[in-house]
């Protein structure tokens, strides 16, 4: 037992997401059902980012049409703007075969598949301690990974129980509908940094046991990017460079070949672990890196219409 003090979560004031004010529902969501981008692409000039976009736009179509993986990596605010239905689109077509996170993308899938909405006003509940105290997503969430304990992995525990409680938002859940296609969605968690670890129903050794098997279920994923997969990473700036690295590092200690695969950082502005971490450090031996600095809400659906139009010139 430690010597140090623990503060008592027992007496936590908690609320209800049917009253708490949330900045995100359904009705924003993108409509991914348009047409032309094929055109829109090949008006663009063969210079600096343009050229890098429609290169990256070539190497997932020849990934997909050589069965080799495209994984895609996302952070919480990627849910957040409304991109789902393209991403369940996509993975639906076959174009994407993984998907792994940050614990944030958890807490805004989970509440948009149960409630239809996510995305509190931090600023606001900050000020009286509401701030992530919310009953049904929390103690929801943490329940769900206690249960999965030395069982499943993070992702595969939170897909299944969505699919199971049958919540009325599964239509465009990424976790959902990763379980329901069988595609591996793997969680990795930073103890501390998400709204769920605030309260006393979370359990740190199955938190902990449940993001470790993700990340043994992401390395073996990682082994069939070699020689023409993709890895693409959609605005985190820290937890997933960091996994992806390490990731990389496993499947290449372990004796099996990777190289000459792509990754590409989609975010809002330059961070140093993404270009480094993913774009530069692990091509180094083969394949190439590219980062495009835009709104997530423009350049995601953006990107995956025009990938779009070019599956359908097949």
């Amino acid at each position: 037992m430690s010597k140090y003090q623990e503060i008592n979560l027992k007496n936590l004031k908690k609320t209800s997401i049917r009253s708490r004010k949330s900045l995100v529902h359904t009705s924003n969501f993108t409509k991914p059902d348009l047409t032309n981008f094929r055109e829109f692409s090949q008006t663009l000039p063969n210079l600096l980012r343009a050229k890098d976009f429609n290169e990256l736009i070539d190497r997932c179509y020849s990934a997909y049409q050589n069965d080799k993986p495209i994984i895609i990596a996302l952070g919480g605010h990627v849910i957040k703007c409304g991109l789902s239905p393209i991403l369940i689109e996509m993975m639906e077509s076959g174009l994407i075969t993984g998907l792994a996170s940050n614990g944030s993308v958890v807490i805004h899938d989970y509440e948009i598949a149960k409630f239809g909405e996510t995305s509190e006003d931090v600023a606001a509940s900050l000020e009286t301690g509401e701030f992530g105290m919310v009953e049904e997503t929390c103690d929801g969430i943490n329940h769900i990974i206690s249960a999965a304990y030395k069982n499943l992995g993070f992702g595969e525990a939170i897909g299944k129980d969505l699919i199971e409680s049958k919540a009325e938002y599964n239509h465009i859940s990424l976790f959902a509908n990763a379980y329901k296609l069988d595609i591996p969605f793997t969680v990795h968690v930073a103890l501390g940094t998400d709204i769920v670890h605030q309260h006393e129903t979370a359990d740190g050794a199955a938190i902990g046991d449940c993001s470790l098997r993700d990340f043994r279920i992401l390395c073996n994923s990682l082994i069939q990017l070699n020689e023409g997969g993709v890895f693409l990473n959609f605005g985190s700036a820290v937890i997933m460079p960091e996994v992806f690295l390490k990731a990389v590092t496993v499947v290449r200690n372990l004796g099996y070949p990777l190289n000459n695969f792509f990754t590409a950082v989609f975010d809002m502005n330059y961070h140093y672990r993404p270009q480094i971490n993913i774009v530069h450090r692990p091509t180094l031996s083969g394949g190439k890196g590219y980062y495009f600095i835009g709104h997530h809400e423009i350049m995601i659906p953006l990107f995956f219409q025009t990938l779009k139009a070019r599956l359908k010139d097949e």
